[in-house]
């Protein structure tokens, strides 16, 4: 059964690993603010899952009076300072991660935040769980682009379409899976769908490496019949 199991599995971070889209938004809705405009839930939802320098554009047509780097610098320490006080893990997230190192199936973090914020929660894992970061500044195209997972599988050596990808945005699964990775996406601040090429779950709590594995089975005979239909 071992010859089963996923070649790597690919981690989302904010909203999947980490409930960090209530930092975001919150500092959002201050740095427009601060520049005398207004940032609504709505304004807010519709950056889930978008790499930085594309929300610090909308950001600027929100009136934000910054480079775009500085807008990602602020609103990156912002975020990090509430981590600071406090971690806000997803339920059954380090739980499924604990497994996977444990059976040594290689993990990487996928993100679009910045490196110097991925590194802080690689580091506050109490385990060594992740052999490879990719973030959002060491792509040339964000999430929906397949350029992160692409590269997350290249750092792992392994084939992206033997891999899982654990996602729980909308750009975040278009980009897994237009990689070619079985894509598995944890619904949360924003709504999936049934029928968008992944697998789509309210919680990571209860899944285990057996589901993961199931998952890359189902993926593998889904590949194999469409490469025998055609």
């Amino acid at each position: 059964m071992t010859d089963l199991l996923p070649a790597a599995v690919l981690w989302d971070m904010d909203g999947t690993l980490v409930d960090t889209e209530p930092y975001w938004f919150e500092s959002q809705v201050a740095l427009v603010g601060s520049f005398g405009g207004t940032w609504t839930k709505a304004d807010g939802d519709t950056l889930i899952g978008s790499g930085l320098w594309h929300s610090s554009r909308v950001l600027q047509q929100h009136g934000v009076d910054m480079s775009e780097d500085d807008i990602i610098d602020h609103l990156t320490t912002a975020v990090l300072e509430r981590c600071a006080v406090h971690i806000p893990w997803r339920p059954g997230a380090k739980e499924l991660l604990a497994e996977l190192r444990a059976a040594g199936v290689p993990t990487a973090l996928v993100t679009m935040s910045i490196r110097r914020m991925a590194l802080f929660m690689v580091d506050a894992i109490e385990f060594d769980a992740f052999d490879a970061v990719v973030a959002g500044d060491d792509v040339e195209h964000a999430k929906p682009h397949p350029e992160a997972y692409l590269r997350g599988a290249e750092l792992l050596g392994v084939d992206v379409a033997d891999c899982v990808a654990v996602e729980d945005s909308v750009p975040g699964l278009a980009s897994a899976v237009a990689a070619g990775a079985v894509a598995l996406g944890v619904e949360h601040h924003a709504p999936l769908a049934d029928d968008a090429g992944y697998v789509r779950r309210t919680t990571l709590v209860g899944t285990t490496l057996a589901d993961l594995r199931e998952l890359h089975a189902a993926g593998r005979r889904l590949r194999e019949q469409r490469t025998t239909d055609s």
